[in-house]
């Protein structure tokens, strides 16, 4: 998986265009598929739900990346072929 730093993909000519920052995807063992999680906002928030699936026995923290910030022009990613993406969005209260 490719994650570009550029604002806007419709004005993108060629690949040499773009700045990748390269995602390494290990490859799955036989029989599993390997599924990546992405979230999103704000560090408080990203740390709440770590801690959370963590507390759902889901995923353990240390398995998670350090935070990585997003740049002013956004990101654009850009999946391998066959792959699909689901975006689930929840509030969380700010107490």
């Amino acid at each position: 998986m490719l994650c570009f730093t550029r604002q806007d993909p419709r004005v993108f000519q060629k690949l040499g265009d773009l700045s990748p920052l390269r995602l390494v995807t290990p490859n799955s063992q036989p029989g599993r598929e390997r599924l990546r999680h992405l979230v999103i906002g704000s560090p408080e928030g990203v740390r709440g739900a770590i801690n959370y699936l963590h507390l759902l026995r889901y995923a353990e923290q240390r398995e998670w990346s350090q935070l990585v910030a997003i740049p002013d022009s956004g990101i654009v990613i850009t999946p391998a072929q066959g792959e699909v993406f689901s975006l689930l969005s929840r509030e969380r209260s700010l107490d």
